[in-house]
């Protein structure tokens, strides 16, 4: 997510996923059949109405195929919602790297651990309240996230603050 600040662009990377999983220490924590990986990343001065703005956009998207009369697939027509998927919510502080400057990317805009662990578990229960099974990796560890990229398609959402 970014910021409330006038002119700051909010992000979330969505995959559209026939299966997914996340692991820690080897140990798989989470695994999603058809559905979104959502790559979620909170910056300095987000808030909860970003939170359940993106939650909102993203469930609601409609990029899945929809069948039609003759069996042909009529591509990005149908949200997740309307086809049962899940979600599998990753928290992801690198989506605030800055990379204009130098070689190494400058993470200063990221929020501290005590400000985005609870904006990512309102992402996540405002996407469980549009009723969406989701299912989370572990703030804050080394994780290993498996997807198998349906389409591919990747979505980057993004709104101005």
């Amino acid at each position: 997510m970014g910021a409330g600040k006038a002119g700051k662009i909010v992000k979330a990377v969505v995959q559209r996923v026939s299966r997914a999983n996340v692991s820690v220490d080897g140990e798989k924590v989470a695994e999603i059949g058809r559905g979104f990986v959502v790559l979620l990343g909170v910056e300095r001065g987000d808030t909860d109405k970003e939170a359940g703005w993106l939650a909102e956009k993203i469930v609601n998207l409609r990029i899945f195929p929809a069948e039609g009369p003759e069996g042909e697939h009529k591509n990005m027509d149908r949200s997740l919602l309307e086809v049962g998927g899940s979600i599998l919510a990753v928290s992801q502080f690198t989506l605030a790297g800055d990379c204009r400057k130098g070689r190494r990317p400058s993470f200063v805009r990221a929020a501290p651990p005590e400000e985005a662990e609870p904006l990512y578990e309102k992402f996540v229960a405002a996407c469980r309240a549009c009723g969406v099974r989701v299912e989370t990796g572990r703030f804050g560890a080394m994780m290993g996230v498996e997807l198998v990229n349906d389409g591919p398609v990747t979505i980057l959402v993004e709104t101005k603050g």
